[in-house]
């Protein structure tokens, strides 16, 4: 049931002075990171993570939630303008937008974009408040075994859910594991593949590892990549009641192409490891093949980019419906809001919504008020977001890098773990550059204990029988969910590969007999 007066009370916190500052200066980090190329409000967050230690609770959370809103929506700037997304989740919205830019629309295309974000942001704000109650409810019935059930399906569908890269998917989900098992024991007092260094006995620390992986392997790739394809070509004047936007927008596109986004954006961001690309991807989809023109597509049409930038700000709430209830990640950004929770000594799961609400209410209102703003910050700030992305990349990656050492530091006071951030970058980097996905690698390290802990217990319940993960129809349809998304997203597509090379094959060879 929906805690209306709670609610009530958290947009009553919100508005309180040092939490409304809070929420408008990650709103704006949220802004500025999600439209540079190159960063992203999951970047924006893994810095800001360490000086979270030092900030109260509600500021440091509605802090992250305007960073996460603002950060989704932002990189449609930069997909728009000069087509490169400042962020995965804007490919499709570049396909749409550049096109509009190149005919004197650009106005016209970031107002779209940033309607369809207030749209999806506000609706999947409002399905979050009604659905994490419902799945609370559920989640308290949930035990042991069906809780190990669960995690290994989250770990299965980031590991299998990497299109063309299955295999990789579950390497790097391995290595994650890998990396939560350095350290303590969980369930005993003995240290484990710390190699005699003392100092690892505590484990890899969150703080290290999601700069390693977030940060320090990013500024490698950007390096690497020298700042190419950034220049700006032309010069667009726009002015500023161009971007107004309102209910013409609604009217014009109609309003199936915005429900059907926000229910793409909201579900596929209830799914672990899929994130922004994947729903965008499929909004997108699904809008060309109901569109009465789908020949458009591609050469610059409205509903493409309100299909992509509803889903792609309808991620928001959906992603954090796992997190609160389960306290599984919905995407990597998620990751981070955990690893913020965890950080203020606030333990996600059923029980957080029932207890603690009074921390969780101005969440939503942040996240809700933040998707409101998006308009309003297009208007103020538009004409300019063309300068912003002129911003010098050797002194902002840079003060990004220095920035991301210090908050390693500062988590522990450990030079060794500012080691590990460095070391843990490097190995991410070089993954990346094999291909190998890097949310899978955070995942796994994440749910790694929990996993461990879970399974443990309940062998100890079953007196080390497996069949106990058999015995609870919640844990039987976890588990067979887990084999409908192995067949579907891993052998399936691995048998029609094989056919589709045989078939080549004997092609080839029919020709040669000719």
């Amino acid at each position: 049931m929906i805690d209306i007066a709670g609610i009530a009370g958290g947009f009553i916190t919100l508005f309180q002075p040092t939490v409304i500052v809070a929420l408008l200066i990650g709103f704006s980090i949220g802004i500025f990171f999600g439209m540079m190329p190159g960063l992203t409000a999951t970047l924006a967050i893994a810095l800001l993570l360490p000086f979270t230690f030092v900030m109260d609770v509600i500021p440091a959370l509605v802090m992250t939630m305007g960073i996460f809103m603002a950060g989704m929506y932002a990189g449609s700037i930069t997909a728009t303008t000069i087509n490169i997304p400042g962020a995965p989740g804007a490919m499709m919205t570049g396909l749409e937008g550049y096109p509009m830019m190149q005919r004197g629309e650009g106005a016209k295309a970031l107002r779209i974009a940033a309607f369809a974000s207030l749209i999806g942001g506000t609706v999947s704000v409002l399905m979050l408040m009604v659905i994490a109650p419902l799945v609370a409810q559920v989640a308290l019935e949930i035990r042991t075994p069906d809780r190990f059930s669960l995690i290994l399906l989250a770990l299965v569908v980031v590991s299998v859910i990497q299109r063309g890269a299955v295999v990789k998917g579950i390497i790097a989900t391995v290595i994650g594991l890998m990396f939560a098992t350095v350290g303590m024991d969980m369930m005993e007092p003995i240290a484990r593949f710390h190699f005699g260094t003392e100092e690892l006995t505590a484990g890899l620390t969150l703080i290290p590892v999601i700069i390693g992986i977030f940060v320090i392997s990013e500024l490698l790739v950007q390096v690497e990549m020298g700042g190419k394809g950034l220049g700006i070509t032309q010069k667009v004047k726009l002015r500023r009641k161009d971007f107004i936007a309102g209910p013409r927008e609604l009217k014009e596109l109609g309003w199936k192409t915005y429900a059907k986004g926000t229910l793409i954006g909201h579900l596929i961001g209830a799914l672990p490891g899929a994130g922004a690309s994947v729903a965008t991807f499929l909004s997108y989809a699904e809008a060309k093949r109901a569109s009465k023109h789908p020949e458009r597509y591609g050469k610059g049409t409205p509903e493409g980019i309100a299909a992509t930038e509803t889903a792609n700000n309808a991620i928001c709430g959906g992603a954090l419906v796992p997190v609160l209830t389960f306290g599984i990640p919905g995407d990597a950004t998620t990751a981070l809001v955990l690893g913020v929770f965890l950080i203020q000594g606030i333990v996600p799961g059923p029980l957080l919504l029932v207890k603690e609400f009074h921390l969780i209410a101005p969440m939503y209102a942040a996240l809700f008020v933040s998707a409101l703003l998006i308009p309003v910050a297009l208007v103020i700030f538009g004409p300019y977001y063309l300068w912003l992305v002129r911003v010098n990349r050797a002194i902002l990656y840079s003060f990004i890098a220095v920035i991301a050492m210090v908050g390693a530091y500062v988590a522990s006071f450990s030079s060794l773990q500012m080691g590990l951030a460095l070391f843990t970058g490097v190995v991410a980097y070089f993954f990346r550059k094999q291909g190998y996905p890097t949310i899978p690698i955070l995942m796994g390290y994440i749910l790694g204990p929990l996993a461990e802990v879970f399974l443990r217990r309940s062998l100890i319940l079953s007196g080390g029988s497996p069949l106990i993960f058999f015995t609870s129809p919640a844990s039987v349809i976890f588990l067979v969910l887990a084999v409908v998304f192995i067949y579907f997203l891993g052998v399936r597509p691995w048998l029609r590969s094989q056919v589709g090379r045989k078939l080549r094959e004997k092609s080839e060879d029919s020709e040669l007999l000719k």
